[in-house]
């Protein structure tokens, strides 16, 4: 039995996980759907990015080339690991929040991964920037990888911004509930828009991964 990853694949896995965040965030829902409903939301959403991710890994290609007779690794393979590495710890603070009861519980189980899974993001997104500067395509707006790069670059900056606002204060509540859920909210529809450029394409795109962070 062969599985054969394509960025269709990859990208439908994106804009699934993506949508449910969105879903799981979205003003005026999230008092409907109540904290479990939200957070099981999230634990689902982040096994599409998950993956998603390890499709977009398995497309980067090889983690090394040779440059100059020397061994170098490859930043779009990079990009793709810490990604993937990313929406892993996303998985461990979904699913810690379904079952965390104690402010220490939350706080190291459920904000520190996901503090660390957004600083992943942004350290993928940044890559895959560094590789459109490098390719000379630091300018390009028809350009549908140049459009999903910074999509993707500011969806993981809101994400940041939502784990700064979701820290886990010692009374057991968030430091800012309403910017947490905003910044998820927007993040997750930059994620989305930048996975939906490349639903209908079958081809990698180069030279940044089709999403990021």
């Amino acid at each position: 039995m062969l599985i054969h990853p394509t960025l269709r694949m990859q990208s439908w896995g994106f804009v699934i996980g993506a949508a449910l965040f969105a879903i799981g965030s979205a003003p005026g829902l999230t008092s409907m759907l109540g904290a479990g409903g939200a957070n099981t939301t999230f634990f689902v959403g982040s096994w599409f990015f998950t993956a998603a991710a390890f499709v977009q890994l398995m497309l980067s290609g090889a983690a090394t080339t040779t440059d100059n007779g020397a061994t170098a690794i490859r930043a779009v393979w990079l990009a793709s690991a810490i990604q993937l590495f990313g929406t892993i710890l996303f998985n461990v603070s979904t699913g810690a929040a379904l079952h965390a009861h104690t402010v220490r519980g939350e706080m190291h189980l459920v904000w520190n991964p996901n503090a660390e899974g957004s600083i992943g993001f942004l350290v993928s997104s940044a890559l895959a920037v560094m590789i459109l500067w490098r390719a000379g395509s630091y300018w390009d707006p028809r350009s549908k990888d140049w459009q999903s790069t910074w999509l993707n670059m500011l969806g993981s900056i809101a994400f940041g911004v939502s784990a700064a606002g979701s820290f886990v204060l010692k009374d057991g509540a968030s430091l800012d509930p309403n910017i947490a859920s905003l910044g998820t909210f927007v993040g997750a529809l930059c994620f989305l828009l930048a996975s939906i450029l490349f639903v209908g394409r079958n081809t990698t795109p180069s030279p940044a991964p089709a999403t990021a962070s």
